[in-house]
């Protein structure tokens, strides 16, 4: 059953998508990127809020894919106690490096990859990111201006890219600029999570406030995708 992610930027909003009933919380400041970070400092509040009633997951921000920056990112998000550490595998970085250093932080701590389907992800890294112990992976999307994952990616490589984290065991998200209209077309491929931000949003603007009406028209499509 395909669950629903929706990303906050604050402890207002991770306290009214948990009144939502969501399925996890995800910590982010959208006004810095595509997966830009809240401080650590804000991130423990919100976990300590929330006192387990829900997961929370955090990314670490938009950084170079350099395995001692990563790393150091990924140690200091840790003493948060959040659930989930989602790390942006952006192009031209050290991917291969940067997962041989995280899999020692992967023994003890669920790490989420992100690929980025407007920058020609290779899929092929998902058995790298096996092998380091990771929990999962997300297919994202760097430019939000561009449009939402369906209409940057080839729904063949979307259905692919989720048999292959299910072959190797990964929890799976999709994720990008999703709107109500993508639910219907990716239910079947049966995703773990599918990743709200701005269709949660007044105006469908990702750095707007979020509008409750939007959250349970969301909530509404995912309950139908699954009867």
């Amino acid at each position: 059953m395909t669950g629903m992610l929706a990303s906050v930027n604050s402890l207002e909003e991770a306290l009214i998508v948990l009144d939502a009933k969501v399925d996890i919380i995800d910590l982010k400041q959208p006004a810095q990127g595509a997966l830009g970070a809240l401080e650590t400092t804000e991130v423990r509040e919100i976990v300590s809020a929330i006192n387990g009633h829900c997961p929370v997951s955090a990314t670490v921000g938009d950084l170079p894919v350099q395995a001692d920056i990563v790393f150091n990112a990924v140690a200091d998000m840790a003493k948060t106690g959040v659930d989930y550490i989602k790390i942006g595998f952006f192009p031209g970085g050290d991917c291969l490096g940067t997962l041989a250093e995280l899999s020692s932080l992967a023994q003890g701590n669920a790490l989420i990859a992100v690929l980025f389907a407007d920058a020609n992800p290779d899929f092929s890294l998902l058995q790298a990111l096996k092998a380091a112990g990771f929990k999962g992976v997300m297919l994202d999307t760097m430019d939000k201006t561009r449009g939402s994952l369906t209409q940057i990616m080839a729904s063949a490589d979307i259905a692919h890219f989720v048999l292959q984290a299910k072959a190797y065991q990964l929890l799976c998200g999709l994720a990008g600029s999703l709107r109500l209209e993508d639910i219907a077309p990716l239910a079947p491929y049966q995703a773990d999570y599918l990743g709200f931000r701005g269709a949660l949003c007044q105006r469908h603007q990702r750095t707007a406030q979020l509008d409750r009406q939007a959250i349970g028209q969301i909530q509404q499509a995912l309950k139908n995708s699954r009867a």
